[in-house]
Order: structure tokens, then C-alpha cells, then sequence
């Protein structure tokens, strides 16, 4: 029986936070490392932080601004964008990083997923799936930040993901993220029944319902927020925040 986990899901664009809508419409949130402070004494579990300009445009992770990042975290720092190599997750992991992330070079260079988790254990290799309708409707795999349809189904990618040792999927959908209109539980389910590894849901958390329905609808183990821990509500302003003590303890248990 684990508990299940809520986790501030953050974007990097030219070393600030931004916060989009379906990876688009970029708005200006913040500093990352003020934001970070923030949550420290909000004293959140674990923290998510996303460089979604860096695989895009094949540049390599900032080393210096993670670096800030992970000696201003209290908490468990996790980081995916622009890794592409042993050395960048070495250079991750020195500087304090808990779990690293990967999406493009995992469907470009595969091998690479199974040498990090022989190197380093399943358990801080996270598989990250970005799955987008295509023009006909059906939901695809996307790379590059949602700017190419690999063609990939998306079960069948997180199947190969878990074999090839990720420790947890990380689930996006693009066409519900930023949007507030809830998350997509049609696919979250599909694919948590479909691996035995944790599955993070993101991607369209507007209300504390849609998290509820992540987890006891469709089987997610947990659910990572954007707009829900950066603005006050929808069509509000700027505030950094977290659901209180008491929301958390609705979620309880889950068989996972």
C-alpha cells in the first residue's frame, strides 16, 4: 500500500518558469529558484522541473542554473530536458539531482534507458510520454517537446519503456495540458493497467476532482500539477501554492 503523491510540475524556457497551454502560449511565472524557496516552506515532498526548450532545440541541460536549483531544494529534485548521454546524467546526479527524466533521447537513442538504469537503478530513471492526437484523431507519441509524431503507440511505448528499465512513466497529455478541463483518464487508465511500474499523470489539472479521478478512476499513482500550484485559480493571477494538509489526506491509499 503506498500513498499516493501530488507533485509541482515546473517549465523551464530561457532560464525562467513559464506555464503553457498545450505546450504553447507561454506565460512568464517566475523565478526558478524563488519558486523553489517557496515551495521549501510550503514543504512539499517532491519537486518536477522540465527544460522544454532544451531537446527542441538539441541544446544540452544548464548545469549551472540545476546546480542553483538543487542547493536551494529541500526536497527531492527530479529533472528531464536535453539529456542525451551517460555524462549528462552524471553531471545530474553529482549535483544533487534525485531522478532524471527522458522522453526524446529515450525514443531516438532506446539503449540509452537500459544503460542508465543498469548504471544508476530503475528507480531514478523516469520514462516521460507526451501523447497528442494526430490528424485523424488517434493518440500518438510526440517527441521535441510535442513537435514531432513519432507514429509511436502509446502503450506499446510505455511497455518498451519498463522493459527497458524505467522506474515510473511519466504521462502527458498535450491536448489537455493547461487547459484546467481535467485529465485525460481514458489513457492514463489504459496504460496503468497495462505496466506494473508507477504511472504520474499531467496534464489538464484544474480542480482537486480531476486529481481524485486520476487516481481512484483510472489507476494513477500520482498526479503532477502546473497551473493548479502557480496561479490563484483559473483566470487569476500569479500565486505559488499547494493543496493544504487536509486535500492530501483525501487521496489516503492506493494498491500500487
Amino acid at each position: 500500500m503506498l500513498r499516493s503523491r501530488l507533485i509541482p510540475c515546473l517549465l523551464l524556457k530561457n532560464k525562467s518558469l513559464v506555464k503553457t497551454i498545450r505546450f504553447d502560449k507561454f506565460e512568464y511565472v517566475g523565478d526558478p529558484c524563488n519558486t523553489v524557496k517557496i515551495f521549501n516552506e510550503l514543504e512539499i515532498d517532491e519537486v518536477i522541473i522540465f527544460d522544454i526548450d532544451a531537446s527542441k532545440n538539441k541544446k544540452s541541460p544548464n548545469f549551472d542554473l540545476i546546480k542553483n536549483l538543487a542547493n536551494e531544494c529541500f526536497m527531492p529534485l527530479s529533472y528531464g530536458g536535453g539529456i542525451d548521454s551517460i555524462d549528462h546524467a552524471k553531471k545530474l546526479f553529482d549535483l544533487g539531482i534525485e531522478k532524471i527524466s527522458l522522453n526524446t533521447s529515450a525514443i531516438y537513442q532506446p539503449n540509452l534507458v537500459d544503460q542508465l538504469a543498469k548504471v544508476y537503478g530503475s528507480q531514478a530513471i523516469i520514462g516521460c510520454i507526451d501523447i497528442k492526437k494526430n490528424m485523424l484523431g488517434v493518440k500518438k507519441v510526440w517527441s521535441h517537446a510535442g513537435g514531432v509524431n513519432t507514429k509511436k503507440n502509446p502503450i506499446e511505448w510505455a511497455l518498451e519503456l519498463e522493459d527497458r528499465g524505467v522506474g515510473e512513466i511519466f504521462l502527458t497529455s498535450v491536448d489537455n495540458e493547461g487547459t484546467w478541463k481535467g485529465l485525460d483518464l481514458d489513457m492514463i487508465n489504459e496504460i496503468s493497467n497495462s505496466v506494473y511500474i508507477p504511472l504520474i499523470a499531467h496534464g489538464g489539472a484544474g480542480r482537486f476532482s480531476h486529481v481524485k479521478d486520476a487516481i481512484y478512476k483510472s489507476g494513477a499513482s500520482a498526479v503532477a500539477l502546473g497551473n493548479m500550484v502557480v496561479y490563484q485559480k483559473q483566470n487569476m493571477g500569479i500565486l505559488i501554492n499547494f493543496p493544504d494538509k487536509e486535500k492530501i489526506n483525501e487521496l489516503k491509499f492506493f494498491n500500487g
